[in-house]
């Protein structure tokens, strides 16, 4: 009984071909042009063919592993460290922190591996792309991205929050990320703050349509606290009609919701001043890895030369309150009496007065440039604010947590201040 033998489709059509020239019905040049071989390897093959027949053009390594096949207990090695440590990681991802280990091998090695252990299910085929790429700019500075992403970046370490991040379209580069609690108009500003001190003022800026960036009011004329701002200081706004289209920023978030949380996870860090402290030098990695050369070498940023006085005045939330006949103001349920000197000054009567509130909570009251002295009347009192869609799971956390609190500080029902009576309590 003859052994089967597989065969492939190559070396199938080539026995064939090789049949025709022993059987004299096809001429050897005639063969090789038909194979795309010389006519040399058609003689050598020839001569198998008629020595063993078929099995003479099939590979004798075919069956037999690999030369160049990684070691059994190397392979069991890096999975054991996968297995470990990056468990949920992908192949991509997980080659990256094992070269950093010391380990060598490829992602395409390590997902084959990762699937037949059973670590990693093998993805479908990626969807048909429905919004072709817009070109990017052609300078550093002339569009940047802005958005801010809410996502349990400790992974119930601690506390939910937002990551606020500024990414240049023309480079990809992550110029400005720090961790929130909540995305406002503050943290905007102070986030604006920091951009144009660290890089300068760049061109445009480009969001999203929320209440933070643009009036949606068809009536009311008056620029958001963010635009106010980047007017002061030269920088056009543009509010993106849909996320497709800040797609940059967008697809910034996907893959730090993926890489960042597990390089927070391995660092050991649970809080936001950790975090935000440990921040810089992880985009440094990132940039050094996602970044793309501009088109153009010339920096867009126009430097901003103005104090950082100014410049912190500007990126603080204002509000237009006048003052009256007695050069007094009121601001949250407070008034404000400004000091003179005991030098008059009626032409402050009915002026328009900014009331400038920094981050940090300090007050200021602005006029025409000047900065005037003032004295606080009322004692400070509790204000509701109202909050929107992206402060409201916030607040309705921080409720939570103090009712978790209120109710761990209950007495259990078997304390004796639930047993007895108010009047027959222990000390009364």
């Amino acid at each position: 009984m003859q052994e089967r033998i597989e065969m492939s489709e190559r070396e199938r059509k080539r026995f064939a071909v090789l049949q025709q020239v022993i059987d004299g019905s096809r001429s050897q040049g005639q063969a090789a042009l038909a194979l795309g071989l010389s006519e040399r390897q058609i003689r050598r093959l020839q001569r198998g063919v008629e020595r063993e027949g078929a099995r003479a053009l099939i590979s004798r390594r075919r069956g037999r592993p690999s030369n160049r096949r990684v070691e059994t207990t190397v392979r069991e090695g890096i999975l054991a460290q996968v297995r470990a440590r990056y468990a949920d990681f992908g192949p991509t991802l997980a080659a990256e922190y094992l070269r950093a280990d010391g380990y060598t091998v490829s992602k395409e090695t390590l997902r084959r591996w990762m699937i037949a252990a059973g670590l990693w299910q093998a993805q479908r085929k990626r969807r048909t792309r429905l919004h072709p790429p817009r070109p990017r700019r052609a300078r550093l500075g002339e569009l940047i991205q802005i958005d801010g992403s809410p996502h349990d970046w400790f992974e119930g370490r601690g506390p939910r929050c937002t990551l606020i991040a500024f990414i240049d379209d023309a480079t990809s580069r992550v110029l400005y990320a720090r961790f929130t609690p909540v995305e406002s108009s503050q943290t905007y500003l102070s986030a604006l703050q920091t951009y144009v001190t660290t890089h300068g003022c760049p061109v445009a800026l480009y969001s999203d349509r929320h209440s933070i960036f643009t009036k949606h009011h068809p009536e009311d004329n008056e620029p958001t606290q963010f635009q106010r701002a980047t007017e002061a200081l030269g920088i056009a706004t543009i509010q993106a009609l849909s996320p497709q289209a800040k797609g940059r920023v967008e697809r910034l978030f996907q893959t730090l919701q993926d890489r960042l949380v597990k390089a927070l996870r391995l660092a050991g860090i649970s809080d936001q001043d950790a975090a935000n402290a440990w921040l810089p030098q992880y985009l440094q990695q990132h940039n050094a890895h996602f970044a793309v050369a501009a088109c153009d070498d010339e920096d867009a940023h126009q430097p901003y030369d103005g104090s950082p006085e100014t410049l912190a005045r500007i990126c603080a939330i204002h509000h237009r309150r006048t003052l009256s006949k007695d050069l007094v103001l009121s601001f949250q349920r407070q008034r404000y009496i400004i000091q003179t000197g005991g030098a008059p000054r009626y032409a402050l009567r009915g002026r328009k007065v900014d009331v400038v509130v920094h981050a940090d909570g300090r007050i200021e009251l602005v006029t025409g440039g000047e900065v005037l002295l003032y004295k606080v009347f009322d004692s400070p009192q509790e204000i509701p604010h109202p909050v929107d869609d992206k402060s409201l799971n916030a607040r309705v956390d921080a409720i939570l947590t103090s009712r978790r609190w209120s109710e761990k500080s209950r007495p259990a029902a078997d304390h004796p201040w639930r047993r007895y009576p108010t009047a027959d309590r222990p000390g009364k």
